[in-house]
Order: structure tokens, then C-alpha cells, then sequence
């Protein structure tokens, strides 16, 4: 079976990511063929660890043109998503793109649907349902380890944004940055794989005077299919140290994930303790980047795709964009999978 040719496109952290960190560990099924980014310092690097073929950030097109990749893997800002999957779907090329799936809810929808008409495939890099502590954190609510879950607190706390090794022109942005679209993200498309579809959406923000900058504070209530109430609360600024965690509350315990990866349980009345998760690592299936080589060559795969992608922007935007109406009905603008 010959091996799948792939594009990048962003030299990031992500982009480096696939370059230098997963594809050593498929590198019988597949080759970076191409690389695509405005650093040229990161081009040559990358180009003398693959051998591929290096182009310009404005060269993407005649890339794709000239390499005819099985495989892109769009790892630019999101602003440069839309643009960037849909030449590649244009031209029969299927398409692995970084979280959010694009700056709008608009291009998130026109994506799903030229990506649905293309028939080719199509994937989100949403990685963090598949990460021990959240395995188990799944497999807890399904046991009903706590008992019937009470009420949800998700927590994106900041002493600064952007934090200090994630400096860039475009994280802190109004347009296309800020903690709600980089890390709400992945927390968003981890209780709608969960705890179900998040149905109504009430969200107050506040940004700084400078119109050029993103939020500074959320406070927002989402409500899911089954009535469960998720409590956002969202800031940079403030003098503490990070905290990023899901709190989980139920009638007989407690159960927390803390800081992406670490995790407690308690009883009711009990202080909480921390655990380590007993989910067997071939029940993870990172990285999800394996997951799409193998679907590209025919074998057993689990990938979320741009209808996952769309659906966590459905949520974002509401978040980013509150209503002047109070909560609102997000059920009315998600796309159903065609059957």
C-alpha cells in the first residue's frame, strides 16, 4: 500500500507537531511531501527532517497545484482556515484541520457543506475526548459513579492571555483570537461528546475599550438536551495561577478535572482525592493524526469530523456573540449528519 502524501500548511507549534513528533511514528504509511509557511527558517528546518518540497505562505495554491497531496493538514490561524480547505476540496484533496474549524459560524457551515459535497474526508484535530482523564471522566457518568449529575462549573481562568509561551499576532485578537475560541474549544466539544448537545446558550462578555483586542471576561449559563446546566466562568487579568477545569456535581459526589488532566472524585461530605485514570491505553485513540492515516488507507479509524467542528462553533459564536434577547436557542442552526 503506498504511503499517504501530505501538505502542511503552518509551521506552528501544531504544524511543527506533525512534522517532528507523529509522523516518525507512521512513517511506513506516511510522508510529508510539502510544507507551507511565511518563516523561512522553519521551512528549511522542516524541509531537511521530511525532504518535502517547501513554498512560501502565498504559495499554498500553486502547492497544491503542483503536489497533488492526498492529504492537508491546515495548521494556520483561523482566519486562514476557510480558504485554505476549500482549495483543497476543490481539488479532490482531503483535509485535517486545527481547531476552531473557521472565524465565523458562516465559513463553519459553508466548510461543512462544501466538505460533505467533496466526498472526500474531513477532520478537526480534537484531541482531548481522547485523553485518559477524560476516558474516564466518560466512563464515570455512564457507571453513574456520582450519582445523578446536579450541575456542571467549566472554568477558563487566566492570569494573562495570551500566556507567555504563546505569543503571536493573532491570539489576542478580537477577530480571531482570544481564550473562548483557543481553549473553550476543546472543553465545548468535550461536553457535547459527554454530557450532551449543548440546546441554549446565555453568555455575557466584556472586552477592553481597544476593539482590536479579545475578551476579557465571560460569564455564561448552557443548558443540554437533557436539562443539565453548564456554568461558564471565563477571565484573564487577575491575580491567581491558571486554572483550567471542569467540576462535575452530583447527588451522591463529586468529580473534577482539573487543569486538562488531573482528576478527583469524592463522596458527598468527603474532601476530594486525586485519581489516577484505569483506562487501558488502547482504548485512547491518539493521535487522533494516526486515526486519519489509517482511514486514508482503508483501515478502522475514529475521527471527529466538520460536522463535530461545526456544531462546537455553534456554541463558540453564541458565547463570543451574546443576544441582546437573553439565552438563546442554538438547536435550530446545527446540520444534522447525512445518513
Amino acid at each position: 500500500m503506498s504511503k499517504i502524501r501530505i501538505a502542511v500548511t503552518g509551521l506552528g507549534n501544531m504544524g511543527e507537531r506533525l512534522v517532528y513528533t507523529w509522523l516518525p511514528r507512521y512513517a511506513e504509511q506516511a510522508e510529508v511531501v510539502a510544507v507551507c509557511d511565511a518563516d523561512g527558517d522553519k521551512r528549511s528546518r522542516a524541509v531537511a527532517e521530511t525532504r518535502a518540497r517547501e513554498y512560501e505562505a502565498a504559495e499554498y495554491i500553486r502547492m497544491l497545484d503542483e503536489i497533488k497531496p492526498d492529504l492537508v493538514y491546515i495548521a494556520v490561524p483561523p482566519a486562514f482556515h476557510y480558504d485554505a480547505a476549500v482549495a483543497a476540496f476543490e481539488r479532490g484533496i482531503a483535509v485535517f484541520c486545527e481547531k476552531p474549524l473557521a472565524n465565523s459560524l458562516d465559513e463553519a457551515r459553508a466548510l461543512l457543506e462544501c466538505a460533505s459535497e467533496s466526498g472526500k474526508l474531513h477532520a478537526v484535530h480534537f484531541s482531548f475526548p481522547q485523553e485518559p482523564a477524560v476516558l474516564q471522566v466518560g466512563k464515570w457518568v455512564k457507571e453513574g459513579k456520582i450519582g445523578e449529575i446536579r450541575e456542571l462549573e467549566l472554568l477558563l481562568h487566566f492570569p494573562q492571555w495570551p500566556r507567555a509561551w504563546q505569543q503571536n499576532s493573532w491570539i489576542s485578537t478580537r477577530h480571531q483570537g482570544g481564550f473562548i475560541l483557543e481553549v473553550g474549544v476543546h472543553w465545548i466539544h468535550m461536553i457535547q461528546q459527554i454530557f450532551g448537545e449543548i440546546t441554549h446558550v446565555q453568555s455575557h462578555v466584556i472586552y477592553p475599550d481597544d476593539p482590536q483586542q479579545c475578551e476579557q471576561e465571560v460569564k455564561a449559563m448552557l443548558t443540554l438536551d437533557n436539562g443539565l446546566r453548564v456554568r461558564l466562568s471565563g477571565h484573564s487579568g487577575q491575580a491567581e495561577q491558571e486554572r483550567v477545569s471542569l467540576l462535575v456535581h452530583g447527588e451522591q459526589g463529586d468529580m473534577a478535572l482539573e487543569n486538562w488532566q488531573q482528576l478527583y472524585w469524592n463522596e458527598a461530605g468527603q474532601e476530594p482525592q486525586s485519581v489516577e485514570p484505569s483506562i487501558p491505553a488502547e482504548d485512547s485513540r491518539l493521535p487522533i493524526f494516526g486515526q486519519v492515516v489509517n482511514l486514508l488507507q482503508g483501515q478502522p479509524g475514529q475521527i471527529y469530523d466538520f460536522y463535530d467542528g461545526y456544531h462546537a462553533q455553534v456554541v463558540l459564536e453564541a458565547l463570543r456573540h451574546p443576544s441582546s434577547e437573553g439565552e438563546v436557542d442554538v438547536r435550530p442552526l446545527y446540520i444534522r449528519r447525512e445518513q
